[in-house]
């Protein structure tokens, strides 16, 4: 087989690989979202359906096929079927730059674990979050209904205003590393403090960290920013009027954009697969980085589900206020210390 034909297989195995993963890992977020809510909440949750209720996610699936498809007599028909896709596609094309681990050995070939390497992820990952809020607001807009206008609205003034600081929180990591690449960015975290101390980004940048994080929450539209949806006030807002498989496309996209959310935390953060500690190499070392790197972007959905069954939903006005006037200068402060304290080398 030619080099070229190789490589082009390769990377289809990887995308069918990486692809089958997040919708599995989907399908049990869901069902761990709902048993640890009946945790919180003294209840079950879902018990019935398998064993400890784990094809619950198989009987839902099922479910969505087999509804009706209900398009109301007032939306505008293209638009409002285009908008599941734009809602769902970028959520799972964030993971063609996401590395998760070091490369490994497959017959002799070296394979890395990334689906497209990039010099510029984290530009491609910036335009893709403002791609996705097209899904939401053209949703709210094509139904023909006030209430998933207002959702889509909310939506869009929501995405704009947490949008700002979350790139320049970004852009204080990016100068700090000296890269827009994930995997050079996961590198520079590398190694150890007087041998204890990981050198993760988390410490120096504990500012930036906390406006990305509170900013990622209203990106991805959870609780206590979920005001796009606010059962309470808009029923489930910019996707009232949609039903059976175009509304489990916008609940896929809200969960794979929560993994992809997590795992470039941890890229950004948290090292990404690398550990205070040395870990052989070879396939060994692969294996043990790319189950930290699970780990640790498991800890941060976690922490998705935890806050959101945790805290009370924001008014609007507060979740506005909180990014122009909090978060915004929070972060510009960020950048500024950041600019101050890492020097380019060679500059005195």
């Amino acid at each position: 087989m030619s080099p070229l034909l190789l490589a082009l297989a390769v990377t289809l195995v990887k995308i069918a690989v990486v692809l089958g993963a997040v919708m599995t890992a989907v399908a049990m977020m869901a069902l761990i979202e709902r048993r640890f809510a009946g945790l919180i909440q003294d209840r079950p949750g879902p018990n019935r359906v398998g064993p400890f209720g784990l094809l619950q996610p198989v009987a839902d699936g099922l479910k969505f096929l087999f509804k009706e498809e209900v398009i109301p007599d007032e939306a505008d028909k293209w638009i409002y079927l285009l908008a599941p896709l734009l809602a769902f596609v970028p959520a799972m094309a964030f993971f063609a730059v996401i590395p998760m681990g070091t490369p490994f050995t497959v017959f002799g070939i070296v394979v890395e674990p990334l689906i497209a390497p990039s010099s510029f992820g984290v530009l491609y990952i910036l335009a893709l979050s403002g791609l996705s809020v097209y899904g939401v607001f053209l949703a709210g807009y094509a139904s023909g209904s006030k209430y998933p206008l207002l959702g889509g609205l909310r939506a869009t003034a929501q995405m704009v205003a947490y949008e700002i600081p979350m790139a320049m929180a970004l852009l204080a990591v990016v100068y700090a590393a000296r890269s827009l690449d994930f995997t050079v960015i996961a590198d520079a975290q590398a190694g150890t403090w007087f041998g204890v101390v990981p050198k993760w980004f988390v410490l120096p940048q504990i500012i930036g960290f906390f406006v990305f994080w509170v900013a990622i929450l209203a990106e991805c539209k959870r609780l206590p920013f979920d005001l796009p949806e606010a059962e309470a006030e808009l029923v489930v807002g910019f996707h009232t009027e949609y039903s059976a498989m175009k509304f489990a496309m916008f609940f896929m996209g809200e969960y794979a954009h929560m993994i992809a959310a997590s795992a470039i935390v941890t890229l950004l953060y948290f090292g990404g697969w690398h550990l205070p500690f040395a870990v052989p190499g070879g396939n060994l070392g692969a294996l043990i980085a790319f189950a930290a790197f699970a780990a640790k972007t498991a800890f941060f959905l976690w922490l998705f589900i935890w806050i959101r069954w945790t805290l009370p939903r924001y008014r609007y006005d507060q979740l506005i206020r909180l990014g122009w006037t909090v978060l915004t200068p929070l972060a510009f402060l960020n950048l500024l210390i950041t600019l101050f304290t890492c020097r380019a080398p060679g500059v005195n």
